[in-house]
This record gives C-alpha cells, sequence and structure tokens, in this order.
C-alpha cells in the first residue's frame, strides 16, 4: 500500500464513480463516516472548493441519493436563490410547472446550466411522485438573491409578504398598503445597478424612501410573528413558514443595499458578512422547518460552510482593493455557533485538475498526503486524520501552487479541526462544467 497506513484508516474509500447507482453508487463510506461522528448531524454541509467543476455537483447527488436510501435525509439545500427554490420545490414535491421552467428559472449563480442540477431535481421528482406528502424529498435554496456585482429589488419578497398578511389580518393592522411598498421601491433598475457594486455613491441604500421601507419592513415582520398563532391555524405552518422566508429576504436584501451605499475600509468584508449572515437564517430556518422529517443535506462553496473565519484576497477586477485579503464570519461558522453539533461540515478537496492550473499538489500539502493514499476519492474522519498526521509525525503546509481560478481555495491543515470531515478527489481530467 502507498501513502501512510496510519492515514490510510483516518477514513473510507468512497467506491467507483457511478452516478446511476441506485444508492449512490458510494459504498458504505458515508454511513461509515456519519457513524465515527460523536451525533449525528441535523444539518450535514458539503463544500466544494471551486465553482464549475461537475464532479463536485455530481458527487453531491451521489451523496444525497445515498443519504435519503440509507440515512433518513429527506431534503437538501444548496448555494442558490431561496426564493427561486421555491420554484424547484414545488416541482420536485407536487409536479408543480415543468422541468425546464425550474431549471431555467429555478437556480441563480448560473447552477441552472449545470447538468447535475438537471438530474439533481429529475431524481428527486420521480422519487416524489408515488410518495405520501409527508415522505416526499424537499428542495431548498439557501442563498440570498445576491450575485457578485449586484442585489435584487427586495419588492418582490415584500409584495408577497404583504400580501399573505393582507389576505388573512385586519387591514388596520398593516402599517401600509401594497402600492406603498411599490412606490417606496420603484423600479427594480435603481437596485441592480451594477456600478454600485465598486462605488457606494451609485448605491440606493442610502435613500430616504429605502430607510423608510427598512422600517415598513421591520413592522410587517413583527405583525407576521404576532398573529403567527392565527396566521398558522387558518393558513399552514409551510404557508406561514413561506412568508417569513419573503419577508427574512426583504430584510435582507435592504440590509445588504445599506451596506452598498457605505464608504469604508470595511465595506466588502461587510457585505460578505451580510450574505452569509442570511445564508444562515436561512439554514436554520430550512432545519426548523425539518425538524421533524430528517436531516438536510447543505451543498456549497468551502468558503460558506466552514466553522472558522473565512478568508478570500480579491482578484484583479477590484480596483484598489485587489490584493487586500478580507475576512468574515461564514453562514457554517454562524449555524454551528448557534446549534452546536446539530451542524457538521463535509470539506473538499482537490488534487490535480490541468486545466484549472492545479497539477501534482506538493508532498507535503494536506492534499499532496492525500494523493498519496492507493484509491481515487476518500471520505475522511478530520480528527482521525489530524491525529493520524501528528501519530506519523508528518508536517503540512498549506497548498500555494497557482490556480487560473480564483475561487479555488486549498484546505489550510491549521484549521482541519474546524472541518469534520474531508472529501478529496484525486483527480478531474477536463473540465465539464
Amino acid at each position: 500500500m502507498t501513502g501512510h497506513p496510519s492515514i490510510h484508516d483516518a477514513g473510507w474509500a468512497l467506491a467507483a464513480d457511478n452516478r446511476d447507482g441506485g444508492d449512490g453508487g458510494l459504498g458504505t463510506a458515508p454511513t461509515e463516516f456519519l457513524r465515527s461522528l460523536a451525533t449525528r448531524p441535523r444539518l450535514l454541509g458539503l463544500g466544494e472548493p471551486t465553482h464549475g467543476e461537475e464532479a463536485f455537483p455530481e458527487l453531491r447527488n451521489q451523496l444525497f441519493r445515498h443519504l435519503v436510501q440509507h440515512e433518513g435525509y429527506r431534503s437538501i439545500a444548496i448555494e442558490s436563490d431561496c426564493l427561486a427554490g421555491l420554484l424547484v420545490d414545488g416541482f420536485v414535491a407536487d409536479g408543480v410547472g415543468s422541468l425546464d421552467g425550474v431549471i431555467r428559472h429555478g437556480f441563480s449563480h448560473g447552477f441552472g446550466n449545470s447538468e447535475a442540477s438537471r438530474e439533481l431535481v429529475e431524481w428527486m421528482r420521480c422519487y416524489n411522485r408515488d410518495r405520501p406528502a409527508v415522505d416526499r424529498l424537499r428542495f431548498f435554496g439557501f442563498d440570498a438573491p445576491i450575485e457578485l456585482a449586484s442585489a435584487a429589488s427586495p419588492q418582490a419578497a415584500l409584495i408577497a409578504l404583504h400580501g399573505y398578511l393582507a389576505s388573512h389580518v385586519d387591514t388596520d393592522l398593516i402599517p401600509c398598503t401594497a402600492d406603498a411598498i411599490i412606490e417606496l421601491t420603484g423600479d427594480d433598475e435603481r437596485w441592480t445597478n451594477p456600478e454600485a457594486a465598486m462605488d457606494p455613491t451609485r448605491s440606493v441604500g442610502s435613500s430616504t424612501d429605502v430607510t423608510e421601507l427598512r422600517l415598513v419592513t421591520d413592522d410587517l415582520l413583527a405583525l407576521l410573528v404576532s398573529q403567527s398563532p392565527h396566521l398558522i391555524a387558518r393558513t399552514s405552518y409551510e404557508e406561514w413558514w413561506r412568508a417569513r422566508l419573503h419577508g427574512r429576504t426583504g430584510a435582507g436584501l435592504l440590509r445588504y443595499h445599506a451596506g452598498m451605499a457605505e464608504n469604508s475600509p470595511a465595506r466588502v468584508a461587510r457585505l460578505l458578512g451580510v450574505r452569509d449572515a442570511m445564508m444562515a437564517d436561512n439554514l436554520n430556518a430550512i432545519m426548523e422547518n425539518q425538524a421533524r422529517r430528517g436531516p438536510t443535506l447543505v451543498f456549497a462553496h468551502n468558503s460558506h460552510l466552514r466553522k472558522d473565519p473565512s478568508r478570500w484576497e480579491l482578484p484583479p477586477g477590484w480596483g484598489a482593493l485587489a490584493g487586500r485579503t478580507l475576512q468574515w464570519w461564514s453562514a457554517g461558522a454562524i449555524v454551528h455557533a448557534q446549534v452546536g453539533d446539530q451542524y457538521a461540515f463535509l470539506a473538499s478537496a482537490l488534487g490535480v485538475a490541468r486545466h484549472q492550473g492545479l497539477d501534482v499538489p506538493p508532498a507535503d500539502t494536506l492534499e499532496g498526503v492525500l494523493a498519496a493514499l492507493p484509491e481515487d476519492r476518500y471520505v475522511m474522519n478530520s480528527a482521525r486524520l489530524a491525529d493520524a498526521l501528528r501519530g506519523a509525525e508528518v508536517s503540512v503546509t498549506t497548498r500555494t501552487d497557482t490556480s487560473t481560478n480564483h475561487g479555488y481555495f486549498p484546505l489550510d491543515p491549521d484549521h482541519l479541526e474546524d472541518t469534520d470531515g474531508v472529501i478529496f478527489i484525486k483527480e478531474i481530467t477536463e473540465a465539464r462544467a
């Protein structure tokens, strides 16, 4: 056997890539990993080290199938627009809409272009088709309606919240009309101006109507909570939960736009933190929603799911900010602080991807140590791996070879204890996205 036997014993080889395997095609490794944890999590985060490589969404699909069929998982949450995700959930749960329609409109950040996204939605719909509602799989987006260079208008979210309240509570209790919300928000274009990403003076977030809208939103959310016994009894918990999602999203977007209007050195870091805080709120709400049904698999970039602070060196294109390293608390860190071991994080790591500028990893890196093991894919228990590295007197450093993808983040061995596990893919031979 090549590599370090003690390190090999810290994990389990994943079965050969078999995307059509009924149980996910991963063998028993995922179950063995979950058994190695002190507590079975309610949220299991699966990170990817970079976006745009189909190998990781394909692995996500395999893992989800295994977790559904062997571990009682009944939902998945991905790093995509939480409101658009309602379209996908309606399709997989109840057959509402069409596959092409939900792929086109139910994903953000270009994730609908991934063939693995289509395969996931198709498999979930097929699984649900003849099952009772209580046993059907659910789909959630947990990201905010925010892109790198812009954020959405809060109008649609707030109109949805207002419409729910207006249909079920006394008009006298509602702090404003729907027309007032439309007037305060105005045209979507004033919110989505891409120039605001670099120039705070182009942001709408500091205007007086936005300040007024934030107060109105706070009142609407307070009414939603204070009337929750009546609302849930009259409609359903699920409808009330969706109204709260719309309100939470509208409030978060207003907070984000206010941050875009700030002119301070901490502006971009604060915006990253606001976005991840919105993600964390959504994950907590999903865990609450699914409490009686089963655990949830969460899929996103490693940087959003890690338990320690996220760091990002701004790439070229950020003007005077390029090269500056930003730090903020990720969604995973926020959730973990609040729910403890009900949240677990599996970080993904990559060995070779020459089209990404990643050659064979140096032997003194964590990826290099894992690449020396005999199989192509592993899931490792992080605590056992850290113990094995110490026992074998192996000192590892952070990988520094150049990647052509500025969204690729190597594993930091100094923060291995901030993960519960590591999934390693030895080589991706070509760009498959």
